[in-house]
């Protein structure tokens, strides 16, 4: 009997491997946090694909593992005291996985808490930000006539670029030379914003010194390119 039988989520989605962590995704702007950081860290798991359009998220069997219905969520089998663990929001995801490997966050306490402080900055600002402007400018709010609220997400989205660009002033990474959960974190969304949402000169993406060379940096890592694309609908 595997450790995972516990956990209901694995009777629609069966392991293909027990003794390897179980990621539960798509590869939207939040799925492709923990995809990427589990390609940079090598660790071992099976990608379970969650089709959000199917409205799969909310099927009872991932409500067990998250009951607020988003992805991504993960279940370790090896976790805390060698117990099985799930775990969904990918904030608290990217640090269990950095403290589980020791790596893409620093060991002193001061640059540790920096690095989180970051990891926040996108959690509440960049990701929700982002995704209400693509709510209002590719997606259903695109119909309505009032633009105040475009207008609205349009300026925010402006405000947390100009925010992270002057954090990137003089440094390759959010952290300074070393790219950490906080750049994992923030990838995925920036990325989503100038190419799926199709927001480059809406937000005058281009216009900004540090933020574009900065992804592409981020872009250049093999990990990343192979997290951008895990799991896909086909």
């Amino acid at each position: 009997m595997s450790k995972l039988d516990e956990f209901p989520i694995t009777k629609r989605w069966p392991p293909r491997h027990p003794d390897r962590i179980q990621l539960y995704s798509l590869n939207t702007p939040n799925g492709v946090k923990v995809s990427i950081m589990l390609e940079e860290t090598g660790l071992a798991y099976d990608a379970h694909l969650v089709d959000i359009g199917k409205d799969e998220s909310h099927l009872p069997e991932f409500l067990s593992l998250n009951p607020y219905g988003k992805i991504p969520a993960i279940i370790d089998p090896s976790g805390p005291g060698g117990e099985p663990l799930g775990l969904f929001e990918s904030g608290a995801i990217l640090l269990y996985l950095a403290d589980k490997t020791g790596t893409f966050i620093s060991d002193d306490p001061a640059l540790r808490w920096e690095t989180i402080q970051w990891l926040f900055f996108q959690m509440a600002g960049i990701g929700p930000m982002f995704g209400q402007l693509g709510y209002f400018h590719k997606f259903a709010g695109k119909e309505i006539a009032d633009k105040r609220p475009l207008e609205r997400y349009v300026g925010q989205t402006k405000r947390l670029l100009k925010v992270l660009d002057e954090r990137l002033a003089g440094r390759d990474w959010i952290m300074g030379t070393d790219y950490t959960i906080a750049d994992i974190a923030t990838i995925g969304t920036v990325h989503n914003l100038i190419t799926f949402y199709g927001a480059r000169d809406l937000v005058q993406y281009d216009s900004l010194s540090n933020v574009p060379n900065w992804l592409d940096r981020a872009l250049d890592r093999p990990a990343v390119q192979r997290g951008l694309e895990i799991p896909r609908v086909a």
